[in-house]
Formats: structure tokens, C-alpha cells, sequence
């Protein structure tokens, strides 16, 4: 029979989603369906909307890979998760390759990401393999839809600084710190570095501040070597090496990937975050001079999502700060003042209204 479901569909590039029916098949083993509670708004979700980043699924496709639910079936294997209120992680991995069994899931070959290889979370349900589902439990967050942004926004922050290896007493480096960025500074801080909190705009700079940044430094209309010079001068007043620096590049502009790529020290340790689609020039010759350290960071795999969880839970990663919610019913309304770059919040929608 299948479940029929409402969904906001991308036709094409570049024009408004759509709003049509969508045929769920009945979930199959390993297999569950998710009905949407809400469903984060990403910029991924633009650069796909937009045509500037083509999705692995042809269209048409439903878009959206934030999401938070309940299963309401689920196949042979999953059937414990029927009922279960359950993060939907935006990378889901096969769970059996040589990638994933080394803990390295996220960078699975057969991994699904809703709303990219397979239809997503702009609708009222959707199906998903169950193994990576994870239960949110009693998680007492206020408002359960705010869980949505942990399927990439605070799962990929907390990745990125993994893959650091940050250790209290670093001196973490977070270029842009709004969206991904704002979660960086706040595990940084929960797990004993110094943040210093670099971005263009006064309010994300005085929003990094509030969430536990230690400096906050402008970056509009300034020299580069000025910004560098105040950054860094920071960890040097503080006597922390630059062995100990970790650089986040959380922007996904160019500008902010030759900023980031400047900062880099003695043996500094330099995190790819953001996306950018545009080419790049950087010197590499640095990475080689200063003996450091370049990472990708790309999604989170599903085993590393509760101690995410712990730090929601324990206050220490704030998430009502920096969502808004609005109807899925707004979703072209808001791609269009995200493309403008007129939304201050991360925004969840709620498919239902």
C-alpha cells in the first residue's frame, strides 16, 4: 500500500518548489518511515534550489536533509524504532564497508543523504534506512523541533572538531562564526579552548560572544594582515603555541578560505568546513613551510551523535538562541531571504502548516 505523503518539490533549477503529493513505498527490511516533525532550512538546500550545486538525484527531487520525527513503521529489523522520536542524521551510512567499520561512516561510499541521493525532508514523511536513525529520548531541549539542526549544523561542528583533535587549552580559530560556525565555537568552548570568533557581520561576531567566544574579531574592511595580526596575536598573549591552534573555516567563501588558510602557524592544524563552489587560490607551500596539518570535515557519523546529544542536554551547546521556526508553506519565501542573505536564524520548518 505505501504511505502518501505531502511534499515541497524541486521541478528545476531555479524555480519555486512545488508543492505535490509523494508516494512512500512500505519500508522494506532495515527500512523506516519518518514522519516529519520539522525540517531544518540549509544552504545546501539553496545551492541545490538555485542550480549552482546539482544534487546526485535527478529531479525531480524533495529537498531538505535537517530532520527531526517520529517512525510510524518501520521493516523487519527496525520495528523497535515504531514510535520513537528520532534524529534523521544528514549522512547516512551503509554501515558494513571498510569505511564505516574504520569510523569513518561519514565518508561512506553508499551513503544516503536525504534531500541530495534520495528524497528529503521537505515533506510530511519520509523513508530511511533505520541503523543510523537515533532516539532522542527525554532530550529536554524546549521545543523538540529544534533538534532538526543537530542532523547537520551541530553534528558536522562537532565532527570538524574531532577531526581536530582539539584538546582543552587550544586556541580554536572559528572563520564565520554564524550557522555551522556558531556550534564550533560553542563545543570548542565546552571542551576547554579559547575561541576566537572571526566573521564579516557585527551581530554574528556579537552572537559569537554570547555563546562563549573569548574575542571576537571584524573582518569587513580590514586588511588582511591587520585581522591576522589581531587574531593571532591573541593566542600568542595567551602563551598557547601555534602547535595548539585548530582554524575552522566555517564560511564557505572564498574569502573566508584565504583568511583561514593565512592564520595557519607552526605545525597549526587547518579544517575545511564550509562549501565553497567557486576555485580557490592558496598558497600550499604554507601547509609544507609550517610543517601543518589540512582536514576535510564532511557530515558526522551516526555513532558520534550522543555526545553531541550530552552537550544539548547538559546546556553547554545552546540550540534556541540561533533557530526560528516558520511554516513549510514559507519555503520559497525563505530560500529567496537566504539567498539575500536576510535570515539572522537557522530556520525550521514545520510541514504541517
Amino acid at each position: 500500500m505505501g504511505f502518501s505523503a505531502h511534499a515541497w518539490w524541486l521541478l528545476a533549477p531555479g524555480q519555486p518548489l512545488v508543492q505535490r503529493e509523494l508516494r512512500l513505498q512500505e519500508p522494506g527490511p532495515g527500512q523506516a518511515v519518518v514522519e516529519v516533525l520539522a525540517c531544518g532550512l540549509c544552504h545546501t538546500d539553496l545551492g541545490y534550489a538555485d542550480g549552482s550545486v546539482p544534487p546526485k538525484h535527478a529531479l525531480p527531487l524533495v529537498l531538505g536533509h535537517e530532520v527531526v520525527g517520529k517512525v510510524v513503521a518501520a521493516g523487519e529489523g527496525a520495528e523497535h524504532l515504531i514510535g520513537q522520536s528520532v534524529i534523521v542524521p544528514a549522512v547516512l551510512p551503509c554501515g558494513k564497508c571498510a569505511y564505516c567499520k574504520a569510523g569513518r561512516g561519514n565518508a561512506c561510499p553508499k551513503q544516503v543523504m536525504p534531500g541530495n541521493d534520495d528524497h528529503g525532508g521537505f515533506a510530511t514523511h519520509l523513508l530511511v534506512p533505520a541503523a543510523p536513525l537515533q532516539p532522542v529520548g527525554q532530550l529536554a531541549v524546549g521545543d523538540l523541533r529544534a533538534l532538526s539542526v543537530v542532523a547537520d549544523a551541530v553534528s558536522t561542528a562537532w565532527q570538524a572538531v574531532r577531526r581536530a583533535q582539539l584538546q582543552a587549552g587550544d586556541v580554536a580559530f572559528v572563520v564565520g562564526s554564524g550557522g555551522v560556525g556558531s556550534f564550533v565555537v560553542q563545543i570548542a568552548k565546552a571542551l576547554g579552548a579559547a575561541v576566537v570568533a572571526l566573521d564579516t557581520s557585527e551581530s554574528r561576531l556579537s552572537a559569537a560572544l554570547a555563546l562563549g567566544a573569548d574575542i571576537a574579531v571584524a573582518v569587513a574592511g580590514r586588511p588582511g594582515k591587520e585581522v591576522k595580526a589581531q587574531a593571532q596575536g591573541f593566542a600568542k598573549q595567551r602563551g598557547v603555541d601555534s602547535l595548539n591552534w585548530r582554524i575552522f573555516e566555517c564560511s564557505g567563501a572564498a574569502a573566508g578560505q584565504q583568511l583561514a588558510w593565512s592564520l595557519l602557524g607552526r605545525c597549526a592544524t587547518y579544517v575545511q568546513v564550509g562549501y565553497c563552489a567557486q576555485p580557490v587560490e592558496l598558497r600550499l607551500s604554507n601547509l609544507m613551510a609550517f610543517d601543518g596539518t589540512a582536514l576535510g570535515s564532511w557530515g558526522c557519523p551516526p555513532e558520534q551523535y550522543p555526545p553531541v546529544l550530552d552537550l544539548i542536554a547538559s546546556g553547554q551547546v545552546q540550540l534556541a538562541p540561533l533557530v526560528d521556526y516558520a511554516p513549510m508553506s514559507q519555503v520559497n519565501e525563505l530560500l529567496g531571504a537566504m539567498a539575500g542573505h536576510q535570515l539572522t536564524k537557522r530556520m525550521v520548518l514545520d510541514p504541517l502548516t
